[in-house]
């Protein structure tokens, strides 16, 4: 009874940010938050084919094929109106045909969920990453990443509560770098205004719309003072636009040494690309580490979902022990962004009760479990409520 209570709590208290309403806007991650002229950021591509929606699907490298196999398995038994247009791209090739196959489709579809594309440090210097290519080609600059205790997991930490936004289009990821003379590479970093702007405000509008009390910006203005500066001077504007919020800043290595020791001091943080990468990985690994937390990469025209650290887990791919609850969880950011939130709901919920009331955890977690076993035990729980199913 007090696990069944834990789970009920946990799953009011996770609702609100992997899904759920406020007033008449949607709390998903900022997908339709509310901005200040009343417009919403992203409104959901509308159902068709008899109220089903159709979502391009790209199962990607490693982990991600069987991971997204199980989400497509999951859907079926619980007869979500969702299908799937299936884009393979191949990390292995040079060309970008494949990667512009899955662009023009999310471009038809809006909304694609996605496993991580492998980029191979091996290859030729002009190889752009297929996962730069896609956030950049449809300028999905808001990375976010919920980070929270989870129940059933045990951790050093207790009580975390932190979202993460990442600027996700441009900074050190700007794929611009040459050899200006034998032995000397130069790497550009790229901060504008426009863009630093745009994320800053981005944070502030939905650290206000989930009643969210601080914002922390994340830099290395101290060493890159032009740069990061101007990217920690536009956070300080949009900062002085919202006097209800706290609003303070951190150095990025001062900050990866307070997360580990005092996480429950950040609330929302946002930050530029690549010290939201390493954030990012840090917070997954205080709640539980890669295969618990998902993420959403959101643009103003699309919506791209995934696990939230974007590993591929070449290492344990075909496996069967690979944790599947991020990428669940991620599928249901995505059902609650195409406003199936009956469905989001019902399978959010089936996961937190399988890792708090049946402790079927995997490997990475402390537990036993496989991944087909985990989903399996997801289906009965969605079925013993009493939800609309197809035959396991």
């Amino acid at each position: 009874m007090a696990s069944h209570s834990a789970a009920l709590s946990m799953s009011k208290i996770i609702s609100p940010f992997w899904g759920g309403r406020l007033g008449n806007t949607v709390k998903v991650f900022g997908t339709t938050v509310t901005s200040r002229r009343n417009k919403t950021l992203l409104t959901p591509p509308p159902a068709k084919y008899g109220g089903r929606h159709t979502v391009t699907l790209i199962p990607g490298d490693g982990i991600g094929p069987e991971l997204l196999n199980h989400v497509r398995e999951v859907f079926r038994f619980s007869c979500v109106p969702v299908d799937f247009e299936v884009v393979h791209v191949n990390s292995a090739l040079e060309t970008e045909d494949d990667i512009n196959n899955a662009i023009t489709a999310i471009r038809r579809n809006g909304v694609a969920l996605k496993g991580n594309i492998e980029t191979k440090h091996t290859m030729a210097p002009s190889v752009k990453s297929r996962n730069n290519l896609l956030r950049t080609s449809l300028d999905l600059y808001a990375n976010v990443m919920h980070c929270q205790s989870l129940p059933g997991v045990q951790t050093r930490h207790k009580n975390i509560d932190i979202m993460i936004i990442r600027e996700n289009t441009e900074g050190e990821y700007s794929s611009l770098e040459h050899e200006s003379v034998s032995g000397v590479v130069e790497s550009l970093k790229i901060i504008t205004r426009n863009n630093s702007l745009r994320i800053a405000d981005y944070a502030f509008r939905l650290a206000k719309e989930k009643g969210r009390r601080r914002v922390t910006a994340v830099h290395k203005a101290n060493i890159m003072k032009l740069g990061d500066g101007l990217f920690l001077q536009c956070c300080r504007e949009v900062a002085s636009g919202y006097p209800d919020i706290t609003f303070d800043s951190m150095i990025v290595d001062n900050t990866t040494m307070q997360l580990v020791s005092k996480p429950q001091q950040f609330d929302v943080m946002v930050m530029p690309n690549l010290y939201g990468n390493v954030v990012s990985n840090v917070c997954a690994g205080l709640v539980g580490g890669p295969g618990l937390v998902p993420g959403a990469n959101y643009g103003r025209d699309y919506a791209v979902f995934e696990t939230a650290t974007r590993n591929t887990g070449k290492s344990i791919a075909d496996r069967n022990i690979a944790n599947p609850t991020a990428m669940l969880l991620a599928s249901c950011m995505m059902l609650d962004h195409l406003k199936l939130y009956d469905h989001a709901s019902s399978i959010r919920n089936a996961i937190l009760t399988t890792m708090n009331e049946t402790r079927l955890h995997t490997a990475d977690i402390g537990g036993q479990g496989t991944t087909s076993e985990v989903v399996q035990s997801i289906m009965r729980i969605i079925q013993s409520k009493g939800q609309l199913t197809s035959e396991f």
